[in-house]
């Protein structure tokens, strides 16, 4: 089975192995050894990040890992502006509001860019100890604008926080440029992981300049990061899916980084958009905003998306349904994990026999 959704995604031989790996307590050095040998490779997928920043790790998902940036980071006497285009947005301000934290959105519509002119104007009056945005935004598959919005967080002085769980190892970051505070990502998406772990990689001076804001005692980062540095968590951690992580940031390191991670993508969603294009099939977006790893596609008329997502299961892939408003009237593609462009051209033929072309 390929799956073709936003993660967990299609493991390859070398992760897959690595589940195998001999059991293990999380309280014993041998995993400890582990723990700092993966906060080590994540410094390094960003080079940029390794001297000034510092991987916490905990079990959970990605949207574990938003929640624990949020609720630790943001002071509760603080204020963040939310900069919402999408479900993982407007799912960020839900968080505060449940921490109980102060907060503004400026929520743009699901199918624009970031209003970067309401963000500007907001922080221009002041007030705000934070930014929160999401750099991939699944529900459309836009890659947002963040460069253009951490240049306004650096102009104002104001830390961004990064949803980067859809980007983070398929994406280009840039710490410094864009003031970011810290970004939450998991394993599970372009790390091509196992679900389970998830991080935080975060400034390494927060730490020491200010206390928790954390409302949560299981979501409290300054109490992982500190007991981290031993290579210890406070509460148990996913063992066997830390190996598998281990084993996929080699494979990255191995393949090239980033950098080249990003270009197979981009390799492979572009013959997936030309081949459904020839068919007639439509992008929700222009091509041009879509990240690398994942495209939203209208469906055609007449079409319903279980019956395209069922016949396609059946010849081994996964797709992924639209969210809200979208629901039931747009289909998206991933192409992240263990993935090669014969898979590509296997599924165009999929689709061209459903849509009667061939």
């Amino acid at each position: 089975m390929k799956l073709l959704n936003p993660g967990p995604v299609t493991l390859t031989a070398r992760v897959r192995a690595a589940l195998a790996a001999p059991d293990v307590c999380h309280r014993e050095p041998e995993f400890a050894a582990l723990t700092r040998g993966v906060i080590a490779k994540l410094g390094r997928v960003y080079p940029e990040a390794e001297a000034t920043h510092t991987a916490v790790l905990l079990t959970g998902s990605g949207t574990g890992a938003v929640e624990a940036m949020l609720g630790s980071l943001t002071p509760r006497d603080g204020r963040t502006l939310v900069v919402s285009n999408g479900v993982y947005g407007e799912r960020a301000a839900a968080m505060l509001a449940a921490q109980g934290k102060a907060f503004d959105i400026v929520k743009g519509a699901w199918t624009e860019g970031l209003d970067l002119a309401a963000a500007r104007s907001r922080l221009a009056a002041g007030g705000y100890t934070h930014v929160f945005s999401v750099h991939h935004e699944t529900t459309t598959g836009r890659l947002n604008d963040v460069a253009s919005l951490g240049a306004i967080c650096k102009q104002r002085g104001v830390p961004l926080l990064l949803d980067a769980v859809s980007s983070f190892g398929g994406e280009a970051i840039a710490f410094d440029a864009w003031n970011l505070e810290a970004c939450a990502a998991t394993a599970n998406k372009c790390l091509h992981g196992v679900p389970g772990v998830a991080f935080v990689l975060a400034r390494r001076g927060v730490f020491s300049a200010r206390p928790s804001g954390a409302t949560s005692v299981y979501l409290d980062l300054f109490r992982y990061e500190k007991e981290q540095r031993a290579g210890f968590s406070p509460f148990t951690q996913a063992t066997h899916v830390m190996h598998a992580l281990d084993a996929a940031l080699s494979e990255l390191s191995d393949a090239g980084g980033v950098s080249a991670r990003s270009a197979h993508y981009r390799a492979l969603s572009d013959a997936v958009r030309a081949g459904l294009g020839a068919l007639g099939v439509e992008p929700l977006l222009d091509p041009a905003t879509h990240s690398a790893t994942l495209t939203s596609y209208k469906l055609p008329p007449g079409l319903a998306y279980a019956t395209l997502h069922d016949t396609l299961k059946e010849q081994g892939f996964v797709i992924y349904a639209g969210q809200g408003d979208f629901s039931g009237s747009i289909f998206r593609i991933a192409v992240m994990g263990d993935l090669a462009r014969a898979d590509a051209d296997r599924l165009l033929g999929c689709v061209r026999r459903i849509l009667g072309a061939g």
